[in-house]
């Protein structure tokens, strides 16, 4: 990949070694360069059609939509809400304010919630991980509601707390009223939505993604199967979840991973437990046939160190504060071309994490990304006399660079 650095200001040296370069060897600059045979684009067909209401593929790194179809059309998501409660879990979990080992006293009202069980009994004290994996591989409806009411205090102020979370995800077009997916008129979802809850549960807390490959779950001598069926038919699909209900017809959130790329497909409305499973087949296949995920460049990477005037360091390491990611048909990697545009006389002080510049990503002609370019260091401001030497220095250069403008 081709990394072009655009700066909004001249510099005089490079100009002249520029000049000096053709004037040296003027039979290099002359001499015609062999063509290269254009080289065979993969053709890329239409995507898959679904039997299904709503559907969306995504990339989960670089966050690219592969496939889609009525993907923010607001659906009955039924027990994929508890992808969200899950979330939720991991979250207490990893920021230590509950414990895998923490007991959770089941209620009469977690008891007697229908649908989907684990088949937790009333009085008991259950541990965190395990009504974890209650609500992950065999939906328990009893198990969310006991996890919302130890968390929240209730199902109602759980809701409140999946809706802020929601919109901090920004899933625009979600609201939820309970933890389970049980259907009520005002709960509701899309499938852009689910797939960046998904996105968030791989990416966020990797240590607890492998709860969702597993296929059987057993509890008080009760053995129940994950209803993923591709989890037993396809070894790269290891997550996520599956719904259902009269409304929402069958629903499947899932992701696998071949060769370091990662897919998550949402479907939604199909006529049965099978159906959502091919149709979800189909568009991994196609994701993975006709796409490839490549990696640019690491969090934290120097990308450039351009000039800063009036500092206590006359250069600035600039780069990305997170992995930058690119999704691109396969076989054309080599057109990736990347053009960092810095911003004109940085001066300091600058603060670390400020934004300096853009960078944008082309296939070709096409834009296929842009990310901020942050400062990756502060600079202070230098000296009186550093600061006088360099605002001479700095209309010296201004001046000698508009000559060659």
């Amino acid at each position: 990949m081709k990394v072009l650095r655009s700066f909004r200001f001249r510099r005089l040296v490079p100009v002249l070694l520029a000049c000096l370069s053709l004037v040296a060897s003027p039979l290099l600059a002359q001499t015609p360069q062999p063509q290269q045979p254009p080289q065979p684009q993969t053709m890329i067909p239409a995507p898959p059609r679904l039997a299904a209401t709503s559907w969306i593929l995504m990339d989960a790194d670089s966050g690219r939509v592969l496939a889609q179809h009525n993907p923010d059309e607001r659906l009955p998501p039924a027990s994929l809400t508890k992808l969200m409660t899950a979330y939720l879990v991991e979250r207490e979990l990893n920021s230590g304010n509950i414990a895998p080992d923490d007991l959770v006293p089941v209620s009469e009202k977690a008891w007697r919630t229908g649908g989907s069980k684990m088949f937790i009994e009333v009085g008991e004290q259950v541990p965190v991980s395990e009504l974890l994996h209650g609500i992950v591989i065999v939906s328990g409806n009893d198990a969310s509601v006991a996890m919302a009411e130890y968390l929240a205090g209730g199902t109602e102020p759980f809701a409140d707390i999946m809706n802020q979370h929601a919109a901090r995800l920004g899933m625009t077009n979600t609201h939820f009223v309970n933890p389970t997916g049980l259907p009520d008129e005002n709960h509701y979802s899309s499938a852009r939505d689910l797939s960046l809850l998904a996105q968030h549960i791989i990416n966020d807390y990797p240590q607890h993604y492998r709860i969702y490959r597993q296929k059987q779950f057993t509890y008080s001598g009760i053995e129940q199967p994950n209803r993923n069926r591709l989890l037993w038919r396809d070894a790269s699909v290891d997550g996520l979840k599956t719904g259902w209900t009269e409304e929402a017809g069958y629903c499947l959130v899932s992701s696998a991973e071949r060769d370091d790329m990662r897919l998550i497909s949402v479907v939604m409305g199909t006529a049965s437990e099978e159906a959502r499973a091919q149709e979800t087949q189909k568009l991994l296949s196609y994701g993975f046939r006709y796409y490839e995920t490549l990696k640019l460049y690491d969090q934290g990477a120097v990308l450039n160190t351009p000039r800063v005037w009036g500092g206590d360091k006359n250069e600035l390491r600039v780069g990305v504060d997170s992995n930058v990611f690119m999704t691109v048909p396969r076989d054309r990697n080599q057109e990736l071309t990347a053009k960092l545009d810095l911003q004109a006389d940085l001066t300091a002080p600058i603060a670390a994490g400020e934004t300096v510049g853009q960078m944008e990503v082309r296939l070709g002609d096409e834009v296929v990304g842009e990310r901020p370019l942050l400062a990756l260091e502060a600079i202070e401001e230098g000296g009186f006399f550093k600061r006088l030497f360099d605002k001479v220095q700095r209309f010296f250069t201004n001046l000698l660079g508009g000559f060659f403008d």
